[in-house]
């Protein structure tokens, strides 16, 4: 029995999510690194890569095992590569949204930032990214305009508990 792929709206509903996830994991990497003291930039995009390739490959293989799980695939049949290819594709919005916070970095000397500017120009870039992802999900989703609201109103109050967080570890 061959596993079925997600319907486009399932699958478009876990690309923004991971999109989101990924955003609010890059914007916590970047809110908690100054715990360990100074680091420099290329540490510091080192890190949001790292960690967003991780998760990556963590999801893929929880929603493996998880489809598992729920009958997807028969408990004893090997995964295939189009069934791994699959699940890479669809969890890849996690890893791609360390890419622009990394960017920001690696920029930042151009832009003339110090490590502590450098650090809030990344956060700021993952939490305009996950107010951006979360706010557009809704809206292709057919949301009203107050639920598109209330959706971006909650995302910016999980942005500045990141900031806060970041503010208190003395970046």
């Amino acid at each position: 029995m061959r596993r079925r792929n997600p319907e486009p709206a399932e699958a478009t509903a876990r690309n923004y999510a991971g999109a989101v996830y990924g955003s609010l994991l890059a914007a916590s990497v970047i809110a908690t690194a100054g715990t360990l003291g100074s680091f420099p930039r290329l540490q510091l995009a080192v890190m949001l890569l790292t960690t967003g390739l991780v998760f990556w490959i963590t999801h893929v293989y929880a929603r493996l095992v998880g489809d598992r799980l729920v009958g997807d695939r028969l408990a004893h049949q090997a995964w295939s590569w189009e069934t791994i290819r699959h699940q890479a594709r669809a969890e890849w919005p996690i890893a791609q949204a360390a890419l622009l916070p990394a960017a920001a970095v690696a920029v930042s000397p151009s832009l003339g930032l110090g490590p502590g500017d450098t650090a809030w120009l990344a956060l700021g870039v993952a939490l305009t990214e996950q107010v951006v992802w979360a706010t557009t999900a809704v809206v292709k989703a057919g949301a009203s305009r107050r639920l598109v609201a209330v959706t971006g109103a909650i995302n910016v109050l999980l942005g500045l508990v990141l900031v806060a967080a970041k503010a208190v570890v003395h970046h």
